[in-house]
């Protein structure tokens, strides 16, 4: 191996390692990629601006002569933007530092020589993927309408027009659907101009004498045109027998290929509204500072989406059931059909960064597993919280990394038990739970600048609010949580801590919105 590809594979590796310029990469890669992305959103709308403009000034420049300053804007600010944003498209299209990597560890693997030609070819052949792609020519094309000298080269003022298709996501969209039925719809156009050709034929072989309107083949092709897709302007009529024969067959036929044209785009429409209603999901996603998701909608989500609707919680539910998935938009939850065990359906619905905790609720313990290995191979810190209905699935289901195992008929023995022993207690705390008659157990986490911190629970004196406080939650050194019930009085409370109170939900209400503005007041004072 010679120094100069050594030295390529040493900067691909470098590359590869540097966190900067992942991170410069990735944001570029965001923002003129990402349709979600808040900066993307701006990049956006200015580049629609400078197209605008930049067309209103070469039509106008048709008939008048523009100033000097409108010449200068549009060649070297709009053109300037046009060429920045084309390279950065051809640096972000792909990893040329991946490609060499990958072909270096498959010729250590495989013990050959590394094929430095054939890294060159699938790097070019990349290249010229993403230059030969439509919206690449359009870009490329729109770049030259700026230079004024050569004139024919003002035409090309059409794909700077062209160019809005890139930033217009609902025109975006509209393409991609015709794109997803290109076969069916190419099949449709072939069997159109078919029919027009063979009817074209058939009109001018029976009306060419004997019609004054039909001259040419062309007048034949233009009636057959415009027959066929039910126009009829009526300037040419066929007179023969033979010609209303032709006229009456074809006039079905454009009826039958309109019908199928139109159910194959309600098709693809139908096809992708889920991805649509995807894209919708995530941009609520976006503006969300935090939200629980809830993978599989069973009883239990059903159940648990009620309860966090009523707390004013944002959450999420993610079912593969199409049905499931109809069955919560219909009582008003948000919800998509998705892999929950997918690692890029996870990434992208931002688990990592704004999920407060990930519970699934699948019917099946293994899916449940699925799930948990994907979300903790994206972070280790997520409250992962999993409904179990084997017992024999708790030790895979602890293995997966998940940090709360619910057994729903353990805990339904349970309650039966305790309900045949202690009736009354029973009756306490279910209606704490599912909070009838306004009775609630909810928890409160103690934020940096709280007024709470340093205080004993003596100070605090919670039952003056009317709660009860049941017990706190603290995090150790090892950074697991310990609840101590009952704390006593010189219990002093730090940042952190999670109080689980008991009491009515306006006590409750009333007591959060007292340490809020508390806590704003001295974090103020510390200013």
């Amino acid at each position: 191996m010679n120094r100069f590809v050594k030295a390529i594979i040493d900067f691909s590796f470098f590359l590869d390692e540097s966190k900067r310029y992942n991170s410069v990469k990735n944001f570029f890669k965001r923002l003129l990629e990402d349709q979600n992305y808040r900066y993307g959103k701006y990049f956006n709308y200015l580049m629609i601006f400078l197209i605008i403009s930049s067309v209103i000034i070469i039509i106008d420049e048709v008939k008048h002569p523009i100033e000097g300053w409108l010449i200068f804007y549009d060649l070297y600010v709009v053109t300037g933007f046009f060429i920045v944003e084309y390279i950065l498209r051809f640096w972000v299209y792909n990893d040329i530092h991946k490609i060499i990597i990958e072909e270096f560890q498959e010729s250590v693997f495989l013990e050959r020589k590394f094929n430095f030609f054939n890294v060159a070819k699938k790097i070019i052949s990349k290249k010229v993927e993403y230059i030969t792609s439509p919206l690449a020519i359009i870009d490329i094309f729109a770049i030259l309408p700026s230079f004024r000298e050569l004139r024919i080269l003002r035409i090309f003022v059409l794909f700077r027009a062209f160019k809005l298709l890139r930033y217009s996501h609902q025109i975006t969209y509209f393409l991609k659907v015709f794109s997803s039925k290109k076969s069916e719809l190419l099949t449709i156009v072939l069997l159109f101009f078919f029919v027009v050709f063979l009817s074209g034929v058939s009109i001018y072989v029976f009306e060419e004498h004997i019609n004054p309107h039909i001259n040419t083949i062309y007048d034949a092709f233009y009636w057959a045109f415009i027959t066929i897709t039910s126009v009829g302007y009526g300037d040419i009529v066929p007179i023969s027998s033979e010609g209303r024969s032709v006229a009456a067959i074809i006039i079905l036929v454009g009826l039958g290929l309109v019908a199928f044209a139109t159910s194959v785009i309600v098709s693809a429409f139908n096809e992708e509204n889920e991805e649509l209603k995807l894209q919708k999901i995530k941009s609520k996603i976006e503006r969300f500072s935090a939200y629980y998701l809830l993978c599989g909608y069973s009883h239990l989500a059903e159940l648990l989406s009620a309860r966090l609707k009523n707390n004013g919680d944002n959450f999420l539910i993610i079912d593969n059931d199409i049905q499931k998935v109809y069955e919560a938009r219909a009582a008003g939850y948000l919800a998509i059909k998705a892999d929950a065990s997918s690692k890029n359906v996870l990434m992208d619905l931002q688990v990592k960064s704004k999920a407060l905790a990930v519970i699934t609720l699948a019917q099946d313990d293994i899916q449940n597993i699925f799930i948990s290995l994907s979300v903790r191979s994206i972070s280790k810190d997520i409250l992962l919280i999993s409904r179990m209905r084997n017992k024999n699935s708790y030790k895979k289901l602890k293995l997966a990394g998940v940090d709360k195992i619910i057994s729903a008929s353990n805990t339904a023995s349970m309650l039966v038990s305790t309900l045949v022993d202690k009736p009354l207690a029973t009756e306490a705390i279910n209606s704490i739970l599912s909070g009838k008659r306004h009775a609630r157990c909810e928890q409160i986490e103690i934020f940096k600048d709280s007024s709470i911190i340093g205080k004993s629970v003596k100070d605090l004196d919670i039952t003056s609010y009317k709660l009860i406080l049941l017990g706190v939650s603290r995090q150790k050194e090892d950074k697991k949580r310990e609840f101590i019930f009952n704390p006593k009085d010189e219990f002093v409370f730090m940042e952190g801590d999670i109080l689980v109170v008991l009491g009515y939900s306006i006590s409750i209400s009333n007591f959060k919105n007292i340490i809020e503005k508390r806590s704003l007041k001295h974090a103020r004072k510390k200013q």
